[in-house]
């Protein structure tokens, strides 16, 4: 009896491991909150980046809904390039965005939520289940699939790098001594010299300290040969700060999937236009087809989103001299005799070969 009253008073120990609950929920509000901004997104090269990801969706055809609007694909669009993740409520009205949500998940799969609509005057807080939501995640990792990354989460070390640079840049043009300058002139009066320090002083861009020559008069020196004005203006390429700034821009396009030739002021109209090809085909298309699956899941219809055709993201030209080959071809074997069908068949087997 004894034994036994020892064993209820003895408290129970508990041990908790790295993989257990509470560190799944530890890194999954460390990807959601460091996920949701960060200091690059500030940077017009990241902004630029996300105008490209706006302006294809809201250009995309969407059949199969109405829900999918010009505006909804925009906002999606946006909302996914800065957090890697868009939630919206399905309701009778159409879709209505959700700015913070709590999600419940079995196997890894969201199974209901608790979201955050934004009013005018006051949030709300809206409880719904899976099939109620519209949940579009891109980036998501194996430890938290129902979390979404931001491509700036992912490249958080150049995002960091890239706004270091422009704050440093900013700061310095902000608060350097620009166009400033040292120059020496002959000491006078003690009062005279103060009013001269006083009235060049805080300027920028103006004689920012005047030098006494004193000292060098005393000691049987002429103070006044060979003195010249120094600039007080930081020399800015030591430092290599273009190739930092222009290194930073282009990994960060690079991991919205814009070509760093994009970017470039002398890119002529091809460059531009693979670049247009690349973004379309590598980078948006996959979203939307992302997008179209959960709408089709949710809406229970087929949904297709294009964003190719819309965006023109083909080869045009190619297109017209690969036409103007068959059209030219088919003629010639007309001519010659040759029955269309064996010219397709000829073709084909061309194409096999290759």
């Amino acid at each position: 009896m004894l034994g036994w009253l020892m064993n209820k008073l003895r408290p129970i120990e508990t041990r908790s491991s790295g993989a257990g609950y509470t560190a799944q929920v530890m890194a999954a509000r460390d990807s959601y909150i460091s996920g949701r901004r960060g200091v690059a997104e500030l940077t017009a090269t990241v902004q630029s980046c996300v105008s490209l990801w706006e302006g294809g969706f809201a250009m995309a055809d969407v059949s199969g809904t109405d829900l999918l609007t010009r505006a909804n694909m925009a906002l999606i669009a946006r909302a996914v390039a800065l957090n890697g993740e868009a939630v919206y409520l399905i309701t009778d009205l159409g879709l209505v965005p959700a700015t913070d949500w709590d999600v419940t998940t079995r196997d890894g799969r969201p199974r209901a939520y608790r979201l955050s609509i934004p009013e005018a005057g006051g949030g709300r807080t809206v409880t719904a289940l899976a099939a109620e939501v519209l949940h579009l995640r891109i980036g998501s990792d194996h430890l938290t699939p129902w979390i979404g990354t931001a491509p700036l989460r992912r490249s958080s070390l150049t995002g960091a790098m890239l706004h270091a640079v422009e704050s440093a840049l900013s700061e310095t043009f902000e608060n350097a001594p620009l166009g400033s300058q040292i120059v020496p002139l002959p000491d006078t009066g003690a009062d005279d010299m103060a009013s001269m320090r006083g009235a060049f002083r805080g300027r920028r861009g103006s004689t920012l300290v005047i030098e006494g020559v004193a000292q060098a008069t005393a000691a049987g020196m002429n103070p006044q040969i060979g003195q010249k004005s120094d600039q007080l203006s930081p020399d800015l390429s030591k430092s290599m700060t273009a190739e930092t700034l222009a290194a930073a821009r282009e990994g960060i396009a690079m991991a919205y999937g814009v070509l760093p030739s994009f970017l470039n002021r002398a890119a002529t109209g091809p460059v531009v236009r693979e670049a247009q090809r690349q973004l379309a085909i590598w980078t948006l298309q996959p979203i939307a087809a992302l997008l179209a699956d959960e709408a089709s899941a949710k809406l229970g219809v087929e949904i297709t989103i294009d964003t190719i055709r819309p965006l023109q993201a083909f080869d045009a030209g190619g297109r017209a001299r690969a036409l103007s080959a068959i059209i030219k071809t088919m003629a010639e074997a007309k001519e010659a005799g040759i029955q269309p069908a064996d010219v397709s068949g000829a073709m084909r087997m061309v194409d096999w070969e290759r």
